[in-house]
């Protein structure tokens, strides 16, 4: 239709007529009425000579006695000339023998045309042609990484286990619950890692463990917790460390990993929370490791030690309502240890006296208090989240009531924070005890 080399524009026009017309007849008409009336220069025969303008291109339909067609005039003349030209087209007003009328409908930039289908096919090469997964700078350094965690990946036994390269060099190991597990702590540097492959622990993990101080980290769901269980009746740790409540190990950033560790609890914190009921823990058939204490008998042992004291006020305690079976497991629990401290002859001191309400409220739910000078609540929380507690609050808290037992850390962060009393279950294995903290525990009520 024109020559694509030179053509800019394309002058689109349509033409009526009332009669029977032809191509011919149209084209003889715009070249024969627009003679001498733009001057030599705009002349249409003379520019299509010189190429300026295009042929031009006519297509008509005949119907019921009338003809409608569309006109097409390819220009390489610039703007002012072609709107011009358009322009006179519309002096024709009889085409043969009919009368005519032509109208300009749209004067189209073939160059815009040529950039839109530039830019259309530019998209597609990008989107299309290029390799979607060519990695960035930050990505090829994470593959290399990850490579070089996956060679550093050891196996412990002869049964294979997956472990870090520096559990077997290590005093201290991370115990997790698989592969990806231990994958995802390699990633982020620890490499102190082993997998028990769920709740069966293999033999070789189990002896390990007597070696080793330990630390079980879980995934925060059911199945962390039945492990946790299966390494307190098999294995011998000393914390227990859980993911957040929903989420595994091997889905953990970098962030929730430390935070985690950060936050493990000593075992003996959690062993009522763990232990099956009707068991002991094998912790306390198997002698202490070198330098930590020896695992404690659980609370409710103790307590029924106490109970079979003679004392002048266990009938009592003999004489109260049995308990209903729809009693919570909890309050059952709790009870005894209750029934026991009332049933101690000895005089309480001022400070047990003082404190007895707070820690007999607190008896088997594995919390915290936070007192202030005048002994009110100044905050609440869980036992395994007291050290952090702790480091955070201000001057006002002068004394920590709590359902666990008092460590040589929780201590020193006491005296830190010129806390002057800390009331627990039992002291654990304090080398080193402050001058300026009264520590009570459950013998003293």
């Amino acid at each position: 239709m024109q020559n694509t080399d030179t053509t800019k524009y394309i002058i689109h026009s349509k033409i009526n007529a009332d009669g029977i017309i032809e191509r011919p007849d149209i084209v003889g008409a715009i070249f024969g009425q627009t003679e001498g009336l733009l001057g030599s220069d705009l002349d249409l025969r003379d520019l299509q000579k010189t190429g300026r303008i295009g042929r031009i291109e006519v297509s008509v339909t005949a119907k019921g006695g009338k003809t409608k067609g569309n006109i097409f005039i390819p220009s390489s003349l610039d703007r002012v000339e072609t709107s011009i030209l358009a322009a006179s087209l519309e002096t024709i007003d009889r085409v043969g023998p009919c009368t005519a009328k032509i109208e300009v409908t749209q004067v189209e930039d073939v160059r815009a045309t040529k950039r839109k289908q530039i830019i259309d096919r530019a998209k597609y090469i990008l989107t299309d042609m290029f390799d979607e997964n060519l990695p960035e700078s930050q990505e090829i350094a994470d593959e290399v990484r990850q490579s070089v965690r996956i060679e550093e990946m050891q196996y412990y036994g002869k049964n294979k286990i997956p472990c870090g390269p520096n559990v077997f060099d290590s005093d201290a190991i991370v115990v997790v619950e698989g592969r990806a597990d231990v994958l995802n702590l390699l990633r982020y540097g620890i490499k102190n890692t082993i997998c028990v492959g769920g709740t069966n622990v293999p033999p070789e993990v189990a002896e390990l463990t007597k070696k080793k101080t330990v630390t079980a980290f879980t995934d925060g769901d059911r199945g962390g917790k039945l492990i946790i269980k299966e390494l307190l009746q098999v294995a011998d740790i000393d914390y227990v460390a859980r993911a957040p409540d929903g989420k595994s190990v091997e889905d953990l950033v970098q962030r929730e990993i430390v935070r985690s560790l950060r936050q493990k609890v000593p075992v003996e914190q959690v062993l009522d929370s763990y232990s099956i009921k009707g068991e002991k823990p094998s912790k306390q058939e198997k002698p202490a490791k070198a330098g930590r204490i020896s695992r404690l008998p659980k609370r409710k042992e103790r307590v029924v030690g106490e109970l079979s004291r003679p004392s002048g006020s266990t009938q009592k305690i003999g004489k109260k309502a049995p308990r209903s079976e729809e009693e919570p497991k909890q309050e059952r629990e709790a009870k005894p240890v209750k029934q026991a401290r009332e049933a101690k002859p000895t005089k309480l001191s001022p400070q047990a006296r003082r404190f007895k309400p707070h820690s007999d409220e607190l008896i088997g739910t594995l919390g915290a208090r936070l007192l202030d000078s005048k002994d009110k609540v100044v905050e609440e929380t869980a036992v395994r989240d007291l050290v952090n507690t702790l480091k955070e609050t201000g001057d006002d808290i002068k004394s920590v009531v709590f359902d666990g037992v008092v460590t040589q850390r929780i201590l020193d962060i006491a005296s830190d924070k010129g806390i002057e009393n800390l009331i627990g279950v039992k002291k654990g294995n304090i080398a080193k005890s402050p001058a300026a903290v009264n520590v009570l525990t459950a013998s003293d009520f």
